[in-house]
């Protein structure tokens, strides 16, 4: 016998004295915006596709293409990382070129999201050091699948030399599809938000990442609001106050 046939966290309320003792996203978006030099209109980007089978020479060729067609960012898919067919040091000095190559023609500020995520926070952090010494502007960390120790270890990493952190929710799936057990994303979303990260997969209205309209714009200002009253049509059932953080 069992007391619960099945349990769901939908929300939960971080009190202002615990969240200080976070550091929260390395930058946050205003940094973000000043590192890159793009003001008043969202940034534009893809996934190199396809996501496997690609090597080295060819990803970093479609990662130029993308970024001298106009697009501000290219990014590593979640199982994008170091594969026999591309190793993930080869892969970055690619994409380092290619960024280099179309900020030149363009004259703007370009990046790729480069997969630091490794088996060991040690691993992770290495990829981070390579990433940083091309002089890249951003990297990207899976962080469920990483673990929440792993991420605030990078983002500390990211925010005292000065890379900026995207993080993908690949596994979030696993944990928040279940309508009547396991947790909701937005709970998630709070989690990443204290660990560290600049931006993350947040789903969308339409398209491949589908949800609930009102839904997910809630979780979205809960990413990127400094206080949030609740608001149980959007699904915020607690008034969160970020006390500053990015």
């Amino acid at each position: 016998f069992k007391a619960l046939r099945a349990l769901r966290l939908e929300d939960l309320r971080i009190p202002p004295a615990y969240v200080k003792t976070f550091q929260g996203p390395p930058h946050g978006i205003q940094v973000e915006r000043d590192k890159l030099n793009k003001y008043g209109r969202p940034l534009l980007g893809c996934t190199i596709k396809p996501k496997l089978g690609l090597s080295a020479k060819n990803y970093g060729r479609a990662v130029y293409e993308c970024l001298r067609g106009g697009l501000d960012f290219t990014k590593d898919d979640e199982n994008v990382n170091s594969q026999p067919f591309m190793r993930w040091r080869d892969r970055f000095l690619f994409c380092a070129e290619a960024i280099y190559k179309a900020q030149a023609e363009t004259g703007e500020i370009k990046g790729h999201y480069l997969n630091a995520t490794a088996g060991t926070c040690e691993e992770m952090i290495k990829r981070a050091v390579f990433a940083r010494e091309l002089g890249v502007p951003i990297v990207m960390h899976d962080y469920l699948t990483g673990g929440f120790t792993a991420n605030t270890s990078l983002a500390h990493y990211c925010r005292d030399n000065g890379l900026l952190l995207h993080i993908h929710r690949a596994m979030h799936a696993v944990i928040d599809r279940q309508k009547n057990h396991g947790m909701h994303f937005r709970v998630l979303a709070k989690a990443l938000r204290m660990s560290g990260g600049d931006h993350i997969h947040s789903g969308t209205v339409v398209g491949k990442l589908e949800g609930e309209r009102e839904i997910t714009l809630g979780f979205v200002d809960l990413l990127r609001d400094d206080f949030i009253e609740k608001d149980r049509n959007r699904g915020i059932y607690f008034t969160q106050d970020w006390v500053s953080m990015p």
